[in-house]
């Protein structure tokens, strides 16, 4: 039997791999740099969770869940998003509850059965953040911000934001009436799905993409001409600290986004190289879901940004064609003494007492090769440097591989680690 990576998943391999720790580790970087702090949930929740946030009339809840029973007959679900889940993390922890406001994160794998298509998988990755407890206009700038500085820190720096405002409690109602009658004189021209919106949640017809319901969209009431005057003041406030931070805005009245819970603002970032489906996330503002969920009254805001979608707008922020090269490889000069030169390796990948190091790469063989053998590894993994296991203790010879001449010789391995963080520390800053 032939076993074979299931549809719409796959398998990341190097040097892509490389490339998704890099920009993960570019992510979180950021993230901590705003104050943001990480919190890791299940990869399945209770059914429920989902659909009382997410919205029973979406078409995540009602096509693309992953949904199982478990032994006990309980409901369970893969999570399709992460906001639900930090939410819920949130309500259940007094410690976070405290803080005022809350600036939380998330990064990992949700799962959605949806049609495969370039850079949208059944198994997706995304990163994502959440500030609750703050309703003022400058979180929801920041947030945004946020978003484009993690864009900008792995190397994109053509974005824009798309911005929209959805109105609240207040206004939305009104609106909601006026896309009803609008689409209920053209219900022969709607697709299947959307005739079922318009019964349920006719606003979700706004956010359809199939193709023969494009005209009448265009012609669909603008939501923002049914704001209340509290939510377009907020819109007007968040659009003029963005224009402050100097970030590049495009007001988009259609723009809707996929899931029931979001109130007055939306967004969504684009970025060049991927085509028409060019976003590469969004988010918006939450300020009902706390309480939906059982909570007190939270106004919050947050984002999730598509690592699969991520990694195809980057390119190559890494060199590819292989893994990177070891900083040291370790050479036992005498046969039976493999694991002596291990011991050495671990050792010279230690860091000083501080942690202020960073540690160096270093391999060893583990075949028991041959000195000649050893020596065209340790060329063919692109090794700067060869340390030699002495065979009587006399020191350890270093060879400069790049160079092809030896290097001092170092009494013990304390010495031959700090020399080598030196020698590197050389050498980065000459390139």
């Amino acid at each position: 039997m032939k076993f074979q990576v299931p549809r719409g998943t796959r398998d990341i391999l190097p040097p892509d791999s490389e490339r998704w720790a890099f920009i993960e580790a570019q992510a979180r970087t950021i993230l901590g740099s705003y104050g943001y702090r990480e919190v890791r949930t299940p990869i399945f929740e209770s059914t429920d969770l989902f659909v009382r946030s997410v919205g029973v009339s979406t078409d995540i809840v009602r096509k693309e869940l992953y949904t199982f029973d478990d032994r006990k007959g309980r409901s369970l679900t893969l999570r399709p998003e992460g906001t639900a889940p930090l939410v819920r993390a949130y309500l259940e922890s007094a410690g976070l509850r405290q803080e005022n406001p809350a600036r939380l994160y998330y990064l990992g794998p949700m799962f959605r059965y949806e049609r495969p298509q370039a850079g949208r998988y059944r198994q997706f990755w995304q990163i994502g953040a959440e500030l609750l407890g703050a309703q003022d206009p400058a979180a929801d700038a920041e947030m945004i911000d946020l978003f484009v500085s993690i864009l900008r820190a792995v190397g994109l720096s053509s974005v824009k934001v798309l911005l929209n405002s959805l109105g609240d409690d207040a206004c939305r109602p009104v609106y909601r009436d006026r896309v009803r009658d609008y689409f209920g004189g053209h219900l022969d021209q709607l697709c299947g799905d959307c005739r079922e919106r318009w019964e349920t949640n006719p606003l979700r017809i706004l956010d359809c993409k199939v193709p023969s319901c494009q005209p009448l969209l265009e012609g669909a009431p603008r939501v923002l001409d049914a704001l209340c005057d509290a939510c377009r003041d907020h819109f007007a406030a968040v659009q003029t600290a963005l224009r402050a931070l100097g970030i590049e805005l495009e007001v988009a009245p259609r723009l809707v986004r996929g899931l029931d819970y979001y109130t007055r603002t939306v967004f969504e970032v684009h970025a060049a190289n991927l085509g028409a489906q060019n976003a590469v996330g969004g988010g918006g503002r939450y300020d009902q879901l706390v309480r939906e969920l059982g909570g007190p009254q939270t106004p919050s805001i947050g984002f999730s940004i598509g690592m699969d979608r991520l990694v195809m707008t980057t390119g190559e922020p890494l060199p590819a064609g292989g893994p990177p090269a070891p900083d040291v490889y370790v050479v036992a000069r005498e046969p039976g003494a493999t694991i002596e030169a291990l011991a050495v390796a671990r050792a010279l990948r230690g860091v000083d007492d501080s942690g202020a190091r960073v540690p160096l790469r270093v391999m060893a063989d583990v075949q028991a090769r041959s000195v000649s053998s050893q020596m065209k590894v340790a060329s063919r993994a692109g090794a700067k440097r060869v340390v030699f296991v002495p065979p009587d203790g006399d020191g350890y010879a270093v060879r400069d591989m790049i160079e092809g001449k030896d290097d001092m010789k170092q009494p013990d391995l304390d010495s031959l680690r700090s020399w080598l963080h030196a020698r590197r520390a050389t050498t980065a800053e000459a390139r």
